[in-house]
């Protein structure tokens, strides 16, 4: 399992609603800047700190073209949130089990 501060750096990134829009529009493919500034209504600045972040994260990966830079999600870097939704459901899981174990064992 990953740190818990990739963990931290992935919520992080993906706490923005700006933030997670630019990631979402990337699932659908790779970008450049400038595409991704035209599809939003926020600065080519502030779209390039969204990319900044989500690359420190580990979410993107950038690829650089002459003067243009593409930006594409990285999947691998979603793990540190997978394997915390997996922790949870597992937790869940045998919660809800010994929840319904006590409510039949009421019901008899």
């Amino acid at each position: 399992m990953l740190s818990v501060h990739s963990q931290d750096a992935v919520f992080r990134a993906l706490a923005d609603p700006s933030r997670r829009a630019v990631f979402e529009q990337l699932t659908r493919g790779e970008s450049a800047v400038n595409d991704l500034t035209a599809r939003f209504s926020i600065s080519q600045p502030a779209v390039s700190q969204h990319l900044a972040a989500l690359r420190k994260a580990g979410l993107v990966l950038e690829r650089r073209e002459g003067r243009h830079v593409y930006y594409r999600v990285e999947p691998k870097g979603l793990r540190p949130l997978v394997d915390w939704l997996t922790h949870y459901q597992a937790f869940w899981t045998d919660r809800m089990e010994r929840l319904q174990a006590l409510l039949k064992e009421m019901d008899e």
